[in-house]
């Protein structure tokens, strides 16, 4: 099957804003949003006392700066998205919250202009499922690892495949299917296992963890997995 392109995953955002601006039914599909939202921002506000730099790619409506900024008094905050109905979103609710600086760019992170050793935080959260065969995967490893600043950190949290193809049945085609048709009915998971097939490129937990390493980030830690949903951090 020929993947979806940018320019029909960016039409598909367009028209999706609503339902990406609510921090507690975003992402339906996805098992544990909000707790890996949480989750991610708790860390962040740990581990970063003072006011940071943050770059959120793939941003949406921006609702994990929006979380952040509940708990922090401030950040400069850097929104990266393929769709401007959603930037235009996002940069209204981050801007309504934030005491800090705010700046949005659309388009494709891998090529956007972006300056190199800047962030202090950068946050990849149901975006590089994305990215296509394993050069790709690399070259956008790589990209993020040299935009942060020393000890900065990349916080992902994203649909994961497993390495195993029987596990990745009971996992993923059985139980996740069973999630999804709790949803609604066995129609509508269809439909959502059809536009993963269409849109998506996962790669497996392990894979990824790996080739953070591999770019050259020197801690890498998991923070939570449920079935095929994983959120993991890497240091530089």
């Amino acid at each position: 099957m020929q993947k979806s392109t940018l320019k029909e995953i960016e039409e598909r955002f367009d028209n999706d804003v609503a339902r990406f601006s609510n921090l507690e039914t975003a992402q339906a599909t996805t098992l544990g949003a909000r707790y890996n939202m949480d989750l991610i921002t708790d860390s962040i506000m740990a581990l970063y006392p003072n006011k940071i730099n943050v770059l959120d790619i793939g941003c949406g409506a921006g609702n994990y700066p929006v979380c952040l900024l509940q708990k922090v008094d401030a950040a400069d905050v850097t929104l990266v998205d393929l769709s401007q109905p959603m930037l235009d979103k996002a940069q209204e609710r981050v801007s309504g919250l934030n005491k800090g600086n705010v700046e949005t760019i659309k388009g494709d992170f891998r090529s956007v202009a972006l300056p190199e050793n800047k962030y202090d935080v950068i946050i990849a959260t149901a975006v590089l499922h994305h990215l296509r065969d394993n050069n790709d995967w690399e070259k956008a490893f790589l990209r993020l690892y040299s935009l942060l600043k020393p000890n900065g950190s990349l916080w992902i949290f994203d649909l994961v495949y497993q390495t195993n193809s029987a596990m990745q049945n009971l996992i993923y085609t059985i139980k996740y299917g069973e999630y999804l048709t709790s949803l609604k009915d066995e129609k509508y998971r269809d439909q959502v296992f059809a536009y993963i097939e269409k849109e998506d490129t996962p790669r497996p937990l392990v894979y990824q963890l790996e080739l953070l390493k591999t770019v050259g980030f020197k801690d890498v830690d998991v923070l939570h997995k449920k079935l095929c949903f994983a959120s993991f951090v890497g240091f530089k």
